[in-house]
């Protein structure tokens, strides 16, 4: 640990931290190789999402069918949070980081050793399954406010269901989108007055929380609109609605946030509208629709 080499011109005393981080993850890794098939890399302060493990159980096996060869799964787009790899390539992992441990940091590392592996790009799902909820870094105590943009909180657990609009839907951006876990989302043309985004559930259910979501970057906000809860499903021309609605809520600068429903609202509902209530001239995304619901 001296005489360390001063690469992208970092100060001695984070050269010698990041080193100590690289090898103590290599002797980590390299303990950890015959314990288990999968290897996943936390740290000691994030917050996983509900269901985290059920969630990473799926994303293998499907991720297994697509590309077999992966190298390394992401499950958080920070640093070296939620990065699983198998266990076979553990020890290769491991000195790899021993062999360059002082060159760069861990997390530029594995982008390498990954490179390596032949696997190209990045797979990176979402929403995140960990969140980083320290605020002061190892090194040296500074102020760390590093967040991952793409967690969700593991409070809203959408039930199955499909999503239905009589919006103009710009090319492959479905309203299901709104309402699957990822990064897709629902993108319509400008709605009109009376337009709507209906969510037929596949049972009734009582919801205790709603969260719904609209635009990109403070642009295609859902400038006026209720949210509404429906019960008794009927057949329309072009899929499905309730045919009773009570509103619960006001979309305010694009979004809506309830919790504590199930409080008044005890009975079980089978649909959840988004109604537009004023024309716009802009186009609307509706990023997500997340619910909790009560057993």
């Amino acid at each position: 640990m001296s005489g360390l080499k001063r690469n992208f011109n970092d100060a001695p005393e984070r050269v010698a931290f990041r080193s100590k981080q690289n090898l103590d993850y290599s002797f980590l890794i390299h303990f950890s190789a015959g314990l288990g098939r999968f290897y996943l890399q936390l740290e000691d302060d994030v917050l996983s999402a509900r269901s985290f493990l059920s969630t990473i159980r799926r994303r293998v096996t499907e991720q297994s069918q697509k590309t077999p060869s992966w190298a390394m799964l992401e499950f958080s787009s920070l640093g070296y949070i939620g990065k699983l790899y198998r266990a076979e390539q553990l020890p290769l992992l491991a000195r790899f980081l021993f062999l360059f441990y002082q060159e760069m940091p861990c997390d530029w590392l594995m982008s390498h050793f990954r490179e390596l592996m032949t696997q190209k790009q990045t797979i990176v799902f979402k929403p995140s399954l960990f969140q980083h909820m320290g605020t002061f870094s190892s090194f040296q105590g500074t102020y760390n406010k590093l967040k991952d943009k793409d967690f969700e909180e593991g409070f809203y657990s959408n039930p199955p269901a499909k999503v239905y609009t009589d919006m103009s839907v710009y090319q492959r951006n479905l309203p299901q989108n709104a309402w699957e876990a990822g990064d897709s989302f629902f993108w319509g043309r400008a709605p009109e007055k009376g337009n709507h985004l209906t969510v037929v559930l596949q049972q009734p259910v009582v919801l205790s929380a709603i969260l719904v979501e609209t635009g990109s970057g403070g642009k295609d906000l859902l400038d006026s609109a209720r949210v509404e809860m429906g019960r008794g499903v009927v057949v329309l021309e072009g899929g499905q609605s309730c045919g009773d609605f009570l509103p619960v809520g006001v979309l305010e600068n694009g979004r809506l946030e309830l919790k504590g429903l199930d409080q008044n609202l005890t009975a079980p509902a089978s649909c959840l509208r988004v109604l537009v209530t004023a024309a716009q001239k802009d186009w609307v995304i509706i990023h997500k629709i997340r619910v909790t619901t009560r057993p």
